[in-house]
């Protein structure tokens, strides 16, 4: 791929397009916050997926803003509603998984339920999940725009379609459950394949209302309704605590020899966490019928349903590469002991935590910017967003990465240890140190594939994914066969943010091919000073868990967490910010104003 000319008026990046109104920031005395510049086409990928976090990223999708009058909400203060809500999704959800560990513990049952819960996930996002939450929104707006019904009839034909293949898709997951535990779990004295099979014949229905809650926020979103999408996963995670909280009340345990589909632990597990996701998808119709909008069943076929048709397959490419990976971790924690699954879960979750507010609070002030100046091909300004981004994802995250590492086990201490099970609660925590270092180069990843986004390029991240998959499963399979099974845990934690590091480098080199010199030197500094100051940051914070852990006598449990964490974590942060202070780290400013100002605009 040749570098594009930034002297070129004519002419678009390489790699399939899709039509989306791009945002841009008015000029200077303008009082109607963000609108609508001009129509460009860009391409849309999904963020990486993780374990069981299909719905964890509604208040991300794609938006589209049509221009602001003076007294209605900006694109702005609409970003920071989401964030708060994207803040309280991540929060609801890691609550629920932290009770059904204080429930069920870190064994074979919170192993089962944990493979359960992400096929329907997987299924959804391969079948037709990537198409709803990122592709259908600016031809629904062009629909709306363009058709004499205002679109109607259109999102009719798209809604019937989408029916049809979500329930038999549905259909065919249920039937097919057995097998696709077989690709997931591996048979060995840790793992209990009746267990998950039958959890999955609960759980699996998810995937049609899963399919209806991303069409549902998808027409919405056209129709600049942004807060039942973006709040719709925080009535998801409520009826899950709820569902956990009767299952707590239940007398006896899961029986796990036999497995009964009738038991009412089963039961109450499965149905329960399902009908959180219909909720997810109910708490959307009273908005939908707001819009004066009406199913009905139409048949036929649009042109339109098949512009976006190489896109989606590059989607869909983007999708199955990545459960590839997901599934090769899945299979070798399973030859570990057990727990080694659920483990890797949350650890998972907590590095994704940093990213999911702090990171998408720099995206959403970055993203519409680097959009506006690669449609006008001002590639100039997209490398100096990028830049930007890179630098304010530095000084924000590194720091929590290294305190993450220094305090990882009074982490997990005082979140997990909660039923005394101070031996699983370690082992998470050490799990969560050795990978902690991998919170960085995953939003850097991510920023690499939103430039590329930008760009007009849905090829180039998913070939990124690629490598990373490859180079993922290669590391697990050395993992299963170099360490014992109770270090396969570590093992995974610590390969699943390293191929972060290898899709970073990787989609560095692809930009530099694709845009020239990305004025790196700027970032390797900030990355420098910020290197030195976490590090004696974080060797603060570790001094204090170790000083604190010798004056309390007895084992360490979740009350020395707590206290380590708290005293760890405020002097830890006190002197890394203090060195980038300084050391004049020029970004340290901006970054934390990013974050207050736009939490104050709800």
């Amino acid at each position: 791929m040749n570098r594009p000319d930034p002297r070129r008026t004519s002419g678009q990046p390489d790699g399939p397009t899709m039509p989306i109104h791009r945002t841009s920031v008015p000029g200077a005395g303008s009082r109607q916050g963000w609108h609508v510049a001009e129509t460009q086409p860009i391409a849309a990928i999904p963020a990486e997926p993780g374990p069981d976090q299909a719905f964890e990223q509604s208040a991300e999708q794609t938006q589209v803003i049509r221009p602001v009058s003076p007294g209605k909400p900006s694109l702005l203060k609409a970003s920071g509603s989401m964030a708060i809500a994207t803040l309280i999704s991540r929060i609801t959800g890691f609550l629920w998984k932290l009770l059904l560990a204080f429930a069920v513990g870190f064994g074979v049952v919170n192993d089962s339920f944990n493979v359960s819960n992400t096929l329907p996930n997987s299924i959804f996002e391969l079948l037709i999940g990537g198409v709803l939450t990122s592709v259908v929104v600016p031809v629904l707006v062009r629909s709306q725009k363009a058709d004499a019904d205002g679109g109607e009839r259109f999102v009719q034909q798209m809604m019937t379609l989408a029916v049809v293949v979500l329930g038999i898709g549905t259909l065919i997951a249920v039937v097919c459950a057995p097998l696709l535990t077989w690709i997931f779990v591996t048979e060995s004295d840790t793992s209990n394949t009746e267990l998950v099979n039958v959890l999955a014949y609960l759980l699996l229905p998810q995937i049609f209302f899963y399919g209806l809650s991303a069409l549902a926020g998808a027409i919405l979103q056209s129709k600049q309704i942004f807060s039942p999408p973006a709040w719709a996963p925080v009535v998801n995670n409520l009826v899950v605590i709820v569902t956990i909280g009767v299952y707590m009340l239940l007398p006896g345990e899961m029986s796990v020899n036999p497995v009964s589909m009738t038991d009412a632990h089963v039961l109450v597990l499965g149905i329960g966490v399902t009908l959180g996701v219909v909720s997810q998808a109910a708490i959307q119709v009273p908005a939908l019928r707001a819009t004066g909008f009406t199913f009905r069943w139409r048949w036929g076929w649009d042109s339109r349903l098949s512009e976006f048709g190489g896109l989606a397959l590059w989607m869909l490419a983007y999708v199955a590469v990545s459960q590839v990976g997901l599934i090769a971790l899945s299979r070798v924690a399973f030859t570990g002991d057990a727990g080694g699954w659920s483990t890797y879960n949350y650890v998972w979750m907590l590095l994704q935590l940093p990213y999911g507010v702090i990171g998408f609070s720099i995206m959403t002030a970055i993203l519409p910017r680097m959009s506006a100046a690669a449609a006008d091909e001002d590639y100039a300004k997209v490398i100096d967003d990028l830049s930007l981004g890179n630098r304010l994802s530095t000084v924000t995250l590194m720091p929590v990465s290294a305190v993450m590492t220094a305090l990882g086990v009074p982490l997990a201490l005082s979140l997990f240890a909660l039923r005394g099970e101070t031996g699983s609660a370690t082992t998470l925590g050490l799990a969560l140190a050795i990978s902690a270092f991998g919170v960085l180069p995953y939003a850097l990843t991510m920023m690499q594939m939103r430039t590329f986004n930008a760009l007009n390029d849905a090829r180039t991240p998913t070939l990124i994914m690629v490598v990373m998959t490859v180079a993922k499963v290669l590391l697990a399979v050395l993992v299963a066969a170099m360490l014992p099974s109770d270090q396969i845990v570590f093992g995974l934690t610590f390969v699943n943010s390293f191929t972060f590091i290898v899709g970073w480098l990787v989609g560095e080199a692809w930009l530099r091919h694709r845009l020239g010199p990305l004025g790196s030197s700027r970032f390797l500094v900030t990355l420098t000073k910020s290197l030195v100051a976490s590090v004696v940051g974080g060797l603060a914070a570790w001094g204090v868990a170790v000083g604190i852990d010798a004056l309390v006598p007895g084992s360490a449990g979740a009350g020395t967490g707590w206290l380590q964490l708290l005293i760890g974590s405020v002097l830890g942060f006190a002197v890394i910010f203090g060195l980038m202070s300084m050391l004049r780290v020029a970004e340290l400013q901006p970054a934390i104003g990013r974050l207050t100002g736009l939490l104050r605009r709800r």
